[in-house]
């Protein structure tokens, strides 16, 4: 049967993929991916066909995926981060549908709220969420609702995209919401470019987080009630001291 591999090769450097990711690009014989993450791997798998879409072209590049598949090509769909985590796993199931006669696997990789989350420290090791702020294909009213139930509960919150050219102000608005319940002084922090040239962290509060110019590379952390600095890095206790 025809196979398609879905991967997700973590946030860019190629140390931070995962065994299976490079055991499974290794064996494939083309790999189809976003341009910039195909750049991103390009070097470290020599000798493969490469095919490549530009962004908002999802299902051009996973149909392209999966022709292929069908001609009885060995294919990867790459993501970065994870595939399932607003990745194109769950759009290869999709378009595949029940027919079957695309055989899939999803190979797991590290997604930004992981690696960005290593970076800062650790500000997500009790409950927590991941929303992303980009209302392309989600409306700003569900994302806001989602915002304020997580602020409500008291979440640690990874958001992803939290800016771009048209959404300049979409971080701030996001912070205006979590501020309703959480304080000017909760812990957050930013990781730029994660595990790639130009890569930079900082600690922050939320009130300077409302004002910070973040763009489509960054991933903000905003803590629970609970989560402090420590040696300059973001942690938010779980509570096995207090047991």
């Amino acid at each position: 049967m025809a196979k398609i591999r879905v991967v997700g090769i973590g946030p860019g450097d190629y140390q931070e993929m995962t065994l299976r990711a490079v055991d499974a690009l290794n064996a494939c014989d083309v790999i189809v991916g976003y341009h910039v993450y195909v750049d991103l791997v390009k070097d470290h798998f020599p000798g493969k066909e490469f095919h490549t879409t530009p962004m908002r072209r999802e299902v051009d590049r996973c149909n392209i995926a999966l022709e292929l598949a069908r001609q009885g090509r060995d294919v990867a769909m790459i993501c970065s981060g994870d595939a399932g985590v607003y990745g194109m796993a769950g759009l290869i199931y999709e378009l595949r549908g029940e027919a079957g006669d695309v055989d899939v696997e999803v190979v797991g990789g590290l997604t930004a709220a992981i690696s960005g989350g290593a970076r800062l420290g650790a500000p997500l090791t009790h409950d927590f969420c991941v929303i992303s702020l980009s209302d392309l294909l989600t409306p700003w009213e569900t994302i806001e609702k989602r915002l304020e139930c997580a602020a409500l509960g008291d979440f640690a919150v990874a958001l992803y995209n939290p800016a771009s050219m048209k959404r300049r102000d979409y971080l701030q608005k996001a912070c205006d919401i979590l501020l309703r319940h959480a304080r000017p002084e909760t812990v957050c922090g930013v990781v730029k470019n994660i595990g790639r040239e130009g890569e930079a962290i900082r600690v922050m509060t939320l009130a300077e987080l409302r004002d910070y110019q973040a763009d489509m590379f960054t991933t903000a952390f905003i803590g629970n009630s609970h989560t402090k600095v420590i040696d300059g890095r973001m942690v938010t206790p779980r509570g096995y001291r207090d047991v």
